[in-house]
This record gives structure tokens, sequence and C-alpha cells, in this order.
């Protein structure tokens, strides 16, 4: 299979700079990506945040890193980025533990829910998810970023974002909910806000990189978790069995994703994204984000939709 020809290839993560004396809020980091990004990290010397909406998987989850890395500094805050109260509790309680944030790896994300489920304010459950309570995070943690020197915001998305689509009319419209149709509007929208945001951060001049990353096509229980969220039968069942087939691994497929919070020279703006052909697997390189976010137009509706959708006002300048 190949996650074992890329082993037998070499084809390892890369060795993380040295994070002593910085400070990195990773999301969903009791699976997955966010599991495998929160371990580096750590063992880099970072102090870590986790972030989980299930407490017991995250609290196991911070025993993992602790048992791995001893001595490492690493905590664990609830967070459903569903729901907007929780994103506002959650960043109150960073912003009065925290002095300074570095790194925020927006990396939780739900995917393929086989029917349509809405967020407490009635927008559809993987758009609430990944991209608006990341939005509504981020700008609740803006202080703390734009007050720390080099602080980067890591915004996770997808290839599935070349085939989603968003109205720079309105963002916020739907249309017919189909499970993937709407992942891919919503990984589109994580990588509009990371382009925009670089837009806004470069007008205003501040030292804080915006940049997306997407792992390529990576064996984690996103494949399984979502698909089977109130179905079965092979349509539920396919993406898991796909993902063991001709996935990478969780800590192959988050090095991407480190490599943009953590390498130095990643320009803002940038998608990092897998080296390997059709950028579906191996070690990351930085590539441009793909051509249906560039947009300057949809970027700048997306974000007032976003203000909007979440009634958090985010002012970058």
């Amino acid at each position: 299979m190949l996650p074992s020809l890329l082993r037998l290839l070499g084809e390892r993560p890369a060795s993380l700079p040295d994070q002593r004396g910085r400070v990195a809020v990773v999301t969903g980091a009791n699976r997955g990506l966010g599991r495998a990004a929160a371990h580096a990290l750590a063992r880099a010397g970072a102090r870590v945040v986790l972030t989980t909406r299930d407490q017991a998987r995250g609290a196991a989850a911070l025993e993992e890193v602790r048992a791995a890395v001893p001595g490492a500094s690493a905590e664990l805050v609830r967070l459903d980025l569903a729901d907007l109260a929780s994103v506002d509790d959650t960043a109150a309680a960073l912003a009065a533990s925290l002095d300074r944030l570095d790194v925020l790896l927006a990396n939780a994300g739900v995917m393929g829910l086989p029917v349509r489920h809405a967020s407490p304010r009635g927008v559809e459950l993987q758009m609430a998810t990944n991209h608006l309570g990341h939005f509504a995070l981020a700008a609740r943690l803006w202080p703390l970023l734009a007050g720390t020197p080099g602080a980067r915001v890591v915004v996770v998305t997808s290839l599935q974002a070349r085939r989603g689509r968003l109205d720079p009319a309105d963002p916020g419209r739907e249309g017919t909910y189909t499970p993937y149709g709407a992942y891919a509007r919503s990984k589109l929208a994580n990588l509009v806000l990371a382009v925009e945001l670089d837009r806004r951060v470069r007008a205003a001049g501040l030292d804080v990189t915006a940049v997306a990353a997407h792992p390529g096509y990576t064996d984690t229980d996103l494949h399984r978790l979502g698909p089977r969220s109130g179905a079965d039968g092979p349509m539920a069942r396919g993406p898991a069995v796909a993902g063991r087939l001709v996935g990478q691994d969780a800590a192959l497929g988050a090095d991407p994703l480190l490599h943009a919070a953590t390498a130095p020279g990643v320009p803002g703006g940038a998608l990092v994204v897998p080296r390997g052909p059709g950028q579906l697997w191996g070690r990351a390189r930085v590539a441009e984000p793909f051509s249906n976010a560039r947009d300057p137009q949809l970027g700048a509706a997306l974000w007032t939709w976003s203000e909007e959708a979440t009634g958090v006002r985010w002012l970058v300048g």
C-alpha cells in the first residue's frame, strides 16, 4: 500500500525549529492531525493548548502528550466551534491565561455529514464548525495574536476546496445540501479566510502571518466519524476504507500544517501542501492558493458575512 511505500522511501515529517518560549493553540487536538501536531509542537518545546469538544477524549489526548513528551507544557480547554457561546467562553479563558499567542492552528472540523445538521444559530454544521467557529475564535484572540511578534494564524483547508463554491454576492447562500458539497464549501471558506486575513494584515502593516495548509490524503477519524453520523452502508463506510488503503498517516499529514506554523520564511497568504503528486502525499512545500480562493471581492464578502453570522466584529488594523 502507498503509506508503506512512503515509509520505505524514507518520507518522514520534518523536524521542527526550537519552539521553546512559544505558545500554540491547536483546535481539534484529540484526534488525527490535531493530535499529531500537538505532539510535535510539545516535543519542540512549545507550550501547547489542546482544544477539544469531547472532554473525555481531550483528557486522554493530553495524557498521551504528557506521556510521550516528559515535562511537556500542555493543557486542555473545552471548545465547541459550532456553538458561538462556547467559542466566546474559550476565547475569554485563553485571553485570561495567556500573555502571548504565537500560533493559532485552526484545525478542527467535521466532514461529509450525510444529512444536513444545523448549529444553534441555524447555520449548516460543516460551515458553522469548520469556518465560522474558527473565524470567531481568531477574532476574539486577535489582540493576543497581534501583540505577539511573528505570530501565525494557520487555517487548515482541504483539496476539496478546489471544488467548493461560494457566491460573492451572498457567501451564506447554501443551495441544495449534499454532504461533500457542503464540506467543500466550508473548506473553500477556510482558504478564502486565510487569503483575506493576509490582505488585511499587510494593509495594516502588522507582524502576523496568515497562511493556509492542507494535509493531502491522510487516514484520520475525519473519514469515519462524519460520513457515519446517522448513516450506514457502503456510502458511509467508503471514505474510511479508502483512507486506510491509500491515506498517509497523521504524522506525515500534519507536516504541511506544522511547516506553515513554524518554518522560517513562510509567506503570508500562501497555501502549504504535500509535495507529492497531486498534492496528495508527502512532506510540505509552499504553493499558491487555489484560484477560486483568490478573488478579493469574495474575500471581502465572506468576511462581512462571517461577521454578521457570528456577531463578532473583527478589526485587524
